[in-house]
């Protein structure tokens, strides 16, 4: 009897759980038996790794072969365990060593002609084995990089299964053809999701064109107090609703969001890519998200697309695909009031919790929302003798389909009027760049990190209430005309939170120590509408 056991890891959500692959060689009637809650794709393996084992110029074992993937009780899915699965099978054949194989995570698809093939989900996948103790993995040449930017863990990228072999038993390695210079690589079709392309709007850089190009904040035509609202936004992390008719740039807005926040950190970008990776949008030769992904679903998206779900186990949804980004829902009375109220959830805890008959899955979901809305239906609401035909109770059911409780977690509520001539002409002259409300942002997200040293919050957006009413001290008096707005019924509790987490942000862009009443008076009014009479200044005083 043979017994050889090597590891690989099955995912759940973004999260893995290492599991051993046991093979088992006994004397009968030669036969293969895989168990351990294997789902179509991974029955399938056996006729991959035997193909691949005979074209790889091993000898497949003529016995009784059980192959056992444990923990037994874990869903394990997917075409990734083919490699340990034929490495397993050779150490109990003894055509390499058991002891070789015993501790290390083999994570790779196997093709009918020996060649290892890329998946999906490679970097929440080492992770997994790395949090658990493993330090040698094997994983596909295509995503060596991907697997390397886990700290302390040993990465072996091969191209073959003979190439593998060779190295597990101390044999020369032989040399295996790359793929022909001027065509794309058919390997690396398993790491994209069909139908996941920037077309989609789901892509982490959709805000960028085809040929290149990055919107720039410049390309905006005045729209000076949205514009400022957009740096408050990125500044604090708070949520936005651009309001408007169409045509003003709302969407011009959004897109260029994501270009102003930071750059992600180390932590953030582990993050990001962990979720890509399993989403299939990862783009190849990229390893590792630094930038701050964009997300643009469509209005007729479903509420599964938004949070997360599928068949079986629930996969990312657009809310995770936006994790530490921009998450736009442009035309946003149109999407389904089911949909919406379902990131009523994710907006306060920065996670989303899906739960299917397959199991539960927590996801990353700490995104920066941008809804961008019509007046009414036709969209002339709002604009002098345009001549809207929409009757009143047609405006009023169109306006409350943004519930009530969703957009008290809105920070920002801010009108886009229509761009005048002059604006539009250039004679307005040119607003700033990118790059200037970006150091401008980066500054303030800075200030604000220092402040919250030794806590749990990075930014503004999520600073409790307690904490910003008994720690987080504003000047005094500044909260007059706040209280005075809770009190008339214009706030509620959460409101008022808000407004102090937006004077704050305020605070940190012109780099004062805390706010004031002028401050206030900014977040006020970038919440309610109602016009205080500030200026919309941008940068320090």
């Amino acid at each position: 009897m043979g017994f050889a056991r090597a590891c690989s890891v099955a995912l759940v959500g973004v999260e893995g759980v290492v599991v051993e692959v046991q093979a088992d060689l006994e004397p009968g009637v030669a036969a293969f038996t895989l168990v351990g809650l294997p789902d179509k794709s991974l029955v399938e393996s056996r006729d991959r790794v035997r193909a691949a084992v005979v074209n790889s110029g091993a000898e497949w074992p003529q016995k009784k072969l059980t192959v056992g993937l444990s923990p037994a009780s874990v869903p394990k899915s997917g075409s990734g365990f083919d490699l340990a699965v034929a490495c397993a099978v050779l150490g109990a054949a003894e055509r390499i060593d058991p002891a070789a194989i015993a501790d290390v995570v083999m994570i790779g698809e196997l093709g009918l002609d020996g060649r290892v093939r890329p998946v999906r989900g490679v970097l929440p996948a080492v992770l997994a084995a790395a949090e658990a103790g493993y330090r040698h993995v094997v994983v596909p040449e295509q995503t060596a990089g991907e697997a390397a930017l886990v700290p302390g863990v040993s990465v072996l990228g091969v191209r073959s299964l003979r190439q593998l072999i060779a190295v597990l038993a101390d044999e020369p390695v032989p040399e295996e053809p790359m793929a022909a210079q001027g065509r794309p690589d058919s390997m690396l079709a398993g790491l994209m999701m069909p139908g996941a392309g920037v077309g989609t709007g789901l892509a982490p850089f959709a805000a960028q064109g085809s040929d290149g190009h990055r919107p720039d904040l410049s390309d905006v035509a005045g729209q000076h107090r949205p514009r400022k609202a957009l740096e408050v936004a990125a500044a604090g992390g708070h949520h936005l609703l651009l309001s408007g008719p169409p045509g003003a740039g709302k969407t011009m807005l959004a897109e260029r969001l994501s270009a102003i926040l930071p750059p992600l950190t180390r932590q953030e970008s582990l993050e990001v890519t962990a979720v890509h990776s399993v989403a299939g949008i990862l783009p190849p030769g990229e390893p590792l998200v630094t930038r701050a992904p964009y997300c643009a679903p469509h209005h007729s998206a479903t509420m599964q697309s938004l949070v997360g779900g599928g068949n079986g186990l629930p996969r990312p949804g657009a809310v995770s695909l936006a994790h530490r980004g921009v998450l736009f829902l442009d035309e946003a009375p149109e999407f389904s009031g089911r949909a919406l109220d379902a990131l009523r959830q994710p907006l306060e805890s920065g996670h989303v919790v899906v739960a299917r008959a397959a199991g539960v899955v927590r996801l990353p979901a700490r995104f920066l929302m941008v809804l961008a809305a019509n007046p009414c239906p036709c969209g002339r609401h709002t604009l002098s003798g345009a001549g809207c035909d929409c009757p009143p109770s047609m405006i009023r059911r169109y306006q409350s389909r943004l519930s009530g409780p969703l957009l008290d977690r809105v920070d920002l509520r801010v009108e886009v009027e229509p761009v005048n001539r002059a604006d539009l002409m250039g004679r307005g002259g040119r607003g700033e760049t990118t790059a200037e409300v970006a150091a401008r942002v980066r500054e303030a997200r800075e200030r604000a990190a220092d402040r919250l040293a030794g806590t749990p919050w990075a930014t503004n957006s999520e600073v409790p209430g307690h904490e910003l009413r008994t720690r987080l001290l504003v000047a005094p008096g500044a909260l007059l005309a706040a209280e005075r707005d809770m009190e008339r019924g214009g706030l509620t509790a959460r409101g008022l939170d808000r407004v102090l987490r937006v004077a704050w942000t305020v605070a940190d862009l012109r780099a004062a120590d805390r706010p004031d009443a002028s401050d206030v008076a900014v977040a006020l009014e970038m919440r309610t509408g109602i016009q205080r009479g500030v200026p919309m200044e941008t940068g320090a005083s």
